[in-house]
């Protein structure tokens, strides 16, 4: 059998030396590959996370918006209520007033026709007493005789 070729102490220097700088290019070359692995995964998270807040961002001005719409929707419902309560308390309220315009005009009219009968009655009396030819016993307060 043949025996290994004996080596000399330069070739082993130089073989190390070759795999060493291959070695450390391929470090290199994989520090490279690792950073710009490690860059793509970094973006990516941090897109990932910026699509996440952008959504829960649009949930948060979505529940905003409905809810917003639910309270406009019950404020034009309480003020639409409000609004038929006015009419009706303004109804009522001109149906009061025309009630006592009419009582008034009743009332007045009353007075008118208290007042004519009495005028009546004192022309039915003052026609008696020329009619007689008697004076009333009183014409004036102060005159009382």
């Amino acid at each position: 059998m043949a025996s290994p070729a004996p080596t000399t102490p330069e070739k082993e220097k130089a073989v190390p030396a070759k795999v060493e700088k291959d070695a450390g290019l391929i470090r290199k070359v994989l520090s490279i590959k690792s950073l710009g692995l490690i860059k793509a995964w970094e973006e990516s998270e941090k897109t990932k996370v910026d699509n996440k807040a952008k959504k829960k961002f649009s949930n948060v001005v979505a529940w905003e918006l409905s809810k917003q719409a639910t309270i406009d929707a019950r404020q034009k419902k309480y003020e639409q209520k409000l609004e038929k309560k006015k009419a009706l308390y303004i109804e009522k309220m001109q149906n009061k007033l025309a009630e006592i315009h009419k009582t008034a005009e009743e009332k007045r009219a009353m007075v008118v026709e208290g007042k004519r009968i009495e005028r009546n009655k004192v022309d039915k009396k003052a026609d008696d007493f020329r009619e007689v030819g008697l004076v009333p016993k009183k014409i004036l307060p102060c005159f009382n005789y």
